[in-house]
């Protein structure tokens, strides 16, 4: 386990997050797996893992709350010796005009989807600038870019991820570690349980591709960015949404 790569990724118990740890574990990796709620799903997912020989841990944790957050990045160092990709996917959406939005929700969104990325990014620097190498990848979305209305919570979350992301790529590029960003469209994942078959229809249909993302799209996209392909690469934005915004 210890001559692979090892990544953490953030909540990677269901959609996006799952697709990434099994792409990840079944290319070799050891992976470590955060969630915060979702314990059923998560150990499901490990078992799955496992069956098929894969380097698995599973660690709980809100990283919403700094300690909660030290202690994921120090199990991953216990349990690995060192992190050489950091995949930053937990968030949550809530959708709500904004004269709607309670000051409650607004913080809990930007704590979920943007103080949690600060909390666990800053301690793993504490072990991957050392090591003059690492990759951090941000998983943003398309809302970030240009904005939806009944989000404004979600997309000003979003943005900010992209601004991190390329003042980081600028600060830690001396130290040989990419910082990239991933935008994804609309994707199958949870977000859209509550969304209607009808509007299901019209995003495909306003989308390109003429289809709705999966999270393994962007799975394989992290994975590029994780590779050597990605070696020269920092301080991007890669939009995988099918063609629904074209920037």
């Amino acid at each position: 386990m210890k001559n692979k790569k090892t990544v953490l990724i953030t909540g990677a118990s269901r959609g996006i997050g799952r697709a990434i740890a099994i792409l990840f574990a079944k290319n070799n990796y050891n992976v470590v797996i955060n969630y915060n709620k979702s314990e059923e799903e998560v150990k499901s997912l490990l078992k799955e893992l496992e069956s098929e020989n894969c380097s698995a841990r599973i660690f709980k944790a809100d990283i919403s709350k700094i300690e909660e957050a030290n202690a994921l990045v120090n199990y991953t160092i216990g349990q690995f010796e060192k992190i050489d990709i950091l995949v930053n996917n937990a968030g949550i959406s809530r959708f709500n005009l904004f004269t709607d939005i309670s000051y409650d929700e607004w913080h809990e969104v930007m704590n979920v989807n943007l103080n949690s990325v600060f909390y666990v990014t800053k301690k793993a620097l504490q072990y991957m600038i050392p090591e003059h190498e690492g990759k951090i990848i941000n998983i943003s979305s398309m809302w970030g870019l240009v904005g939806s209305a009944n989000e404004v919570h979600y997309s000003t979350s979003k943005a900010a991820l992209i601004g991190m992301t390329k003042a980081l790529a600028k600060e830690l590029g001396p130290s040989n570690i990419q910082v990239n960003c991933i935008a994804p469209g609309v994707i199958e994942t949870d977000m859209l349980n509550d969304v209607d078959e009808d509007t299901i229809e019209m995003l495909k249909y306003d989308t390109p591709l003429m289809r709705i993302g999966k999270p393994m799209d962007i799975a394989r996209c992290a994975l590029f960015l994780a590779s050597e392909g990605g070696d020269f690469i920092t301080g991007q934005v890669i939009s995988s949404n099918g063609g629904f915004v074209i920037n």
